[in-house]
């Protein structure tokens, strides 16, 4: 009995460091695909992707999602980007992430025709995914967070998008730790989505980013 229980233990622990180093790898892989931060005083691209994050039960953006969607009217505003696509979750009639951004952007004078939304960004590999194949998007500015920059650009250089980083770090935030370990199952995600060819939750019909941005707000 005691034979049988080492043997389980050893073999538990062999998988447990297996599992353990294959996470390490992966990361450090995603990490090491996804450095390119854009040089502010070069960059001319198509559009700034902004990606969407937590909204309150008033459509009304946390920080960290209104950091990125500021970040990115000034980009728009310095002439770096055409357009501005911001990406989030709308799985749910109570809960949509991408109209509040709308309404602020309209508030800061943004041309309704410049303002692109995806409402099926349900993580970031569907939000690259689409912003190729649905919004076809040419060069992007990934707007996020320092801590999410490596797995965007891991995804949009490995769904061959010509992409850089913007951080939109303009304050700080709260919860740092759980942002970090949340990355690193996510980082493991995203290299399964890119290994496995997976597509997106939903594609639907093309808004090139070329055209009218309104023709995306429905």
């Amino acid at each position: 009995m005691k034979f049988k229980f080492r043997t389980l233990l050893k073999t538990l622990l062999v998988l447990g460091v297996a599992m353990a180093t294959f996470v390490f790898v992966i990361n450090l892989y995603v990490y090491s695909k996804g450095k390119e931060i854009c040089d502010l005083n070069d960059l001319h691209v198509q559009a700034a992707l902004v990606f969407g994050a937590l909204v309150r039960s008033n459509n009304q953006m946390s920080g960290i999602f209104q950091d990125r969607v500021d970040t990115a009217i000034g980009l728009y505003r310095q002439g770096k980007v055409k357009k501005i696509l911001v990406s989030g979750d709308n799985s749910r009639k109570d809960y949509n992430e991408v109209d509040g951004a709308k309404k602020y952007l309209l508030e800061q004078n943004i041309p309704e025709e410049d303002i692109f939304l995806d409402h099926a960004g349900f993580d970031t590999y569907d939000s690259v995914y689409r912003a190729r194949d649905v919004f076809d998007a040419q060069s992007l500015a990934l707007v996020t967070q320092k801590y999410h920059l490596p797995r965007a650009l891991y995804l949009a250089h490995a769904l061959r998008i010509p992409s850089c980083g913007v951080a939109a770090d303009l304050h700080s935030y709260s919860g740092e730790t759980k942002r970090n370990l949340r990355e690193i199952a996510a980082n493991v995600k995203a290299w399964l989505n890119v290994t496995g060819h997976s597509g997106p939750t939903f594609l639907g019909e093309k808004i090139p980013l070329s055209g009218d941005g309104r023709n995306s707000w429905d």
